[in-house]
This record gives C-alpha cells, sequence and structure tokens, in this order.
C-alpha cells in the first residue's frame, strides 16, 4: 500500500504546482491530526501547573480518605484533578456512595485541563515531599502520563480517561439550611457510637436525623440505635429546616463528614433531598447517597415509667467502670451496678481471673429507691460516660428492663442501654 502511494505520488507531482495534492486542491493533513479531536487542536486536552505542598496535601487529605482501596472498578481509585485558567484547582475524589470536591485557589496555572491519577499514590507522594516545596504537574493530555516534579524529585503517573469518571453531585436539593459545626459534631458525637454494625439490617447503618417537636419546640433530632442501645440527641431546629424529609445518613458519610467539621467553627450549609445529602464547609464539598429504607419507631423502646433515679459522678463511674472490668478478657464484659440507698457497687467476675468490686458511696451519690441489681456491658456504659461532662443520671425501672441514662447538665441528650444477666 505505501508504495503504491509513493508511485502514485512520483507520477504526478511534476505536473502540480507547489502547494497543490494531485486533485489540484490543498494536501491534506496528516492522517494522525485528522484523528484528533477539535479539543485536543485547542490545546484544551493539556494540563500544566504549580501548587504549594502544603495546599495540595490538606485538600487531598480530604477527598483521599473517601477511595475505596480495594475495588472492583479502576477509576474509582482515581482523584480527578482540574486546573482552571483563572487559577483555580478542583480535586474530586468518590467511591459511588460518598463525593467530595476540594477547590484550591491561588495555583499557578500555565494551561488549564484535567485528567485522573491515583489517589493513594498521589497523596503518599505529596505527604513525604519536604516543608515548603513546590510541586509542577504537567500532563500532555490523552492518556499520557502525568509527569510530577518538585525539587530533584520527579515521576511519571499512569491516567485514566476523564470520561469514566462518575459524577454524584448533579441532581436538584431543594432543603437547605445552616448549621453551626461545633452543632453538628456534637450531634454526631452523642449518636455515631449507637450505629449498628450489622449489614443485614441495613436501615440502622447510620444516623437517623429529622425535624420534629419536643416540648411544643422544633428541633432538630438526631437518632442512632443497634437494638442493644439507643442515643437520642436534639439541637433548636435550624431556619429553613422545617420542610427537610427524615434522613438516615450512612456511617462512612457520619465519620467523613465529622472529620472535615473538626476543622472549622464556620456554619456549614446543609442541603437535602429524597435521595443525597450535601454538606459544603468553606471550600470542601461532600456529597452523599442517602440509606434507601425507614428507620424503627424509636419512640416506642423509649422506656417511660421508669422511675428509679440514680445519680453519680461522671469520673468517679467511669473509672470504677474500667478498673472492675479488666478482671475479665471478654469482649462484652458485664458489669454488674448494686443499688442501695446512697451506694452504688460496681463489680465484674471471670471465672479464669477472679471478682473484682469497688464501692462509690457518700454525697455524690444519689439513690433511694430500694435494692436493685442490674447488668450492662462494660464497653456500653463507656461509650456514654465519654460523653458526659459531670454527672450521670440513670432512670431504672427493674433489673431486666431498658434503662435511661442522660448527661444530667444536658438534658438534650438521652440515651437507651439493654440490661444483661451476669
Amino acid at each position: 500500500m505505501h508504495e503504491g502511494i509513493r508511485a502514485l505520488h512520483s507520477a504526478d507531482s511534476a505536473a502540480l504546482s507547489p502547494g497543490q495534492d494531485f486533485t489540484g486542491g490543498s494536501p491534506p493533513r496528516p492522517i494522525w491530526a485528522r484523528l484528533r479531536s477539535p479539543q485536543q487542536d485547542r490545546g484544551v486536552g493539556t494540563m500544566k501547573f504549580s501548587v504549594d505542598r502544603a495546599v495540595l496535601l490538606k485538600a487531598l487529605t480530604h477527598v483521599q480518605s473517601v477511595v475505596e482501596r480495594r475495588n472492583t472498578i479502576p477509576i474509582l481509585a482515581n482523584v480527578m484533578i482540574e486546573a482552571s485558567a483563572g487559577g483555580a484547582l478542583k480535586l474530586t475524589a468518590t467511591d459511588m456512595e460518598i463525593a467530595v470536591v476540594e477547590d484550591i485557589a491561588g495555583v499557578t496555572v500555565a494551561r488549564a485541563g484535567r485528567t485522573t491519577a491515583p489517589a493513594a499514590t498521589l497523596y503518599e507522594i505529596i505527604r513525604n515531599l519536604p516543608e515548603g516545596a513546590r510541586v509542577e504537574f504537567d500532563h500532555g493530555g490523552g492518556d499520557g502520563p502525568l509527569a510530577l516534579r518538585s525539587g530533584r524529585f520527579n515521576t511519571s503517573l499512569a491516567v485514566l480517561a476523564v470520561d469514566d469518571f462518575p459524577s454524584m453531585t448533579e441532581g436538584r436539593m431543594p432543603v437547605q439550611f445552616s448549621i453551626k459545626a461545633g452543632v453538628l459534631r456534637d450531634l454526631i458525637d452523642r449518636t455515631k457510637f449507637a450505629i449498628s454494625t450489622e449489614e443485614t439490617r441495613y436501615y440502622l447503618n447510620g444516623i437517623y436525623i429529622h425535624a420534629t417537636e419536643s416540648e411544643g419546640q422544633p428541633v432538630l433530632r438526631a437518632v442512632a440505635t443497634d437494638g442493644h442501645r439507643l442515643a437520642r440527641v436534639e439541637e433548636p431546629l435550624p431556619e429553613g429546616a422545617k420542610a427537610m424529609p427524615g434522613v438516615i445518613i450512612p456511617r462512612k458519610t457520619v465519620n467523613e463528614i465529622r472529620k472535615l467539621a473538626e476543622e472549622t467553627q464556620d456554619e456549614i450549609v446543609v442541603r437535602l433531598s429524597d435521595t443525597k445529602v450535601q454538606f459544603a464547609l468553606g471550600t470542601v464539598t461532600l456529597t452523599s447517597k442517602l440509606i434507601d429504607g425507614t428507620f424503627p419507631e424509636y419512640e416506642r423502646v423509649i422506656p417511660r415509667g421508669n422511675d428509679k433515679k440514680l445519680v453519680v459522678p461522671r469520673k468517679d463511674f467511669a473509672d470504677a467502670v474500667k478498673r472492675v472490668a479488666a478482671i475479665s478478657s471478654e469482649r462484652s464484659r458485664p458489669v454488674k451496678l448494686s443499688l442501695g440507698t446512697n451506694h452504688l457497687r460496681v463489680s465484674a467476675a471471670s471465672p479464669d481471673q477472679g471478682e473484682a468490686q469497688e464501692d462509690l458511696e457518700g454525697d455524690d451519690v444519689a439513690y433511694t429507691s430500694g435494692a436493685l441489681e442490674i447488668g450492662f456491658q462494660a464497653r456500653y456504659l463507656s461509650d456514654i460516660t465519654d460523653l458526659v461532662e459531670d454527672k450521670l443520671e440513670f432512670m431504672f425501672a427493674d433489673g431486666a428492663a431498658p434503662t435511661i441514662v442522660r448527661d444530667a447538665s444536658r438534658p438534650e441528650a438521652l440515651f437507651v442501654l439493654m440490661p444483661m444477666r451476669v
């Protein structure tokens, strides 16, 4: 074929004017030029920028944490990098359930463009560069490698097509309100410990957040339960949240937004639809699917007739539980509470290790409702004591019924514990 083309060219070249082909027109562009897309011809497929290492590392820390290390879809292991002509950089990562997008300003952009690169590899490289380093990225477009240079270090990373990268940020979210970062942290911290890890009851694998009323006042309420314990916390209802649907926010999303909320004291914008939730804080936007299920009628499991009240100092009680629970190596480690008038004995026993007990009494222990013995899993007690500031308030019915636990100084938080035999 090549020989035929050369022969045709040589036979007709003498009759041609400069700049003409054998048809009398201008010569065609080479075949590789004809195969290039219009975007590539305009240079949009290429990208080159430089950014401070510290700024990039902070953003990568946020986005790469949602990337699943083990997945069957290669593109989900990558972070999408988009550089804009105005000096802005956008990083996006997703696992198809959560997407985190971070905008970075003040980037030196020589050529705008976008590509994807392995998130974990890129994070490790940037993390191990020296402080104060400047990092330069250069991508020639298409499926060519992404070159990365910083000082004497340089590497090239394999990329995957941007067109294969999924988008989760599309769709309308009709409900929007703002909540203080500290309030959101409190709602999460006082409920997430009770999220179920049992995948068969998937509707319990998150925090149920909804608008309701408490003592005639509108509140935003967060609830979590694993069937053995329940946590219910409420805060005054933010403006704009009255129309929100009741939603179940998945455990992984809860953990990710909690980490992000730790870094700010500003208000967080929350957007909601029936299927998605979005949190916008500073330069970061986290979008997540919601759990598609019905949360149980939790009010039915909160006891109403518990009339035996114990008030005990948090630290004294927490330390006693940890000391006596150390006698057993069992994961559940049951602890027994034996109550008398203004007296509490915390005890535990193990067939292999022996027995341990500690008595709490005096002015700080308030109980006047008659003798009572009841057992709880030590870890469940410790999870609650870690959230209480000063004094614990227990409300018992008997030794076999669910028990209510409160922070005496913060009644808006309520916990329910199922007892166990000891």
